[in-house]
């Protein structure tokens, strides 16, 4: 069932080709991922750095995925410096079935305050606008993937 839903909003084609549906899940939720970091990244961390406050780089570090259960926004910043690194998020997305659910979420326990402002802070909601393009990004990659196959 989730196959056919997903397969209407890419176009028929993709029933008929052998991986080319899931080929297209992953890669878009990958392509999501990458352009909640990128906005992330434009949005925050490029930006001039509020008066008494450390960057640690937690917030970026802190994207989770999972295929059971939203992540929750429950952990502190370390108050150090935090690589970014979406290996984990990677995995789960390529170990995700199509019929799954994929969630995506940030741990720390600020994001929400960072996303929709606080504290006289403008909103920097990063998360809505990359969510506002998955039907763009599942286009896109639906393309490529043809192309790539040479349909």
């Amino acid at each position: 069932m989730a196959q056919q839903a997903f397969a209407a909003s890419v176009g028929d084609w993709v029933l008929k080709v052998s991986g080319a549906i899931e080929a297209i899940f992953q890669e878009s939720a990958q392509e999501l991922v990458s352009q909640l970091d990128q906005l992330l990244v434009d949005m925050v961390y490029d930006q001039p750095q509020p008066v008494g406050y450390t960057r640690t780089g937690f917030l970026r570090a802190s994207l989770m995925a999972s295929t059971t259960a939203m992540p929750q926004l429950t952990r502190d910043s370390p108050g150090a410096s935090v690589p970014a690194d979406l290996g984990d998020v990677v995995l789960v997305i390529n170990g995700a079935d199509l019929g799954d659910v994929l969630y995506l979420g940030y741990t720390a326990n600020y994001a929400a305050y960072v996303h929709y402002g606080a504290q006289g802070r403008a909103p920097r909601q990063w998360v809505t606008l990359v969510a506002q393009r998955w039907v763009a990004i599942v286009e896109a990659k639906s393309a490529e993937v043809k192309q790539r196959l040479g349909l």
